[in-house]
């Protein structure tokens, strides 16, 4: 598997608004096998992306499609500054 794990600072308000994206659009995504958005304790109003793909082609694929380009446009108006992506292999999950 591969994936991101990105950190968010979202404008105040915009969580509800995240979250109702993220059930429209993850469904559609080819490839994508979990999305997982965490509310930091420290910063109410920074959340952590982990989404995991099935391959690395999967996930690339996704990422050069017109239409995650006009995902991401969405959730950006929803962040005070871009987020910071860190791609890698996903060595292991546990539970399996």
């Amino acid at each position: 598997m591969y994936g991101t794990v990105a950190r968010m600072r979202l404008k105040p308000g915009a969580e509800a608004e995240l979250a109702r994206l993220s059930r429209e659009d993850t469904p559609k995504i080819a490839g994508i096998v979990f999305e997982y958005v965490y509310r930091l304790d420290a910063n109410p109003e920074e959340v952590m992306l982990v989404v995991g793909f099935e391959s690395k082609e999967a996930y690339q694929a996704n990422a050069n499609s017109p239409e995650q380009a006009a995902r991401y446009e969405r959730y950006r108006a929803l962040m005070v500054a871009d987020p910071e992506w860190n791609d890698g292999d996903i060595v292991y999950a546990h539970p399996e």
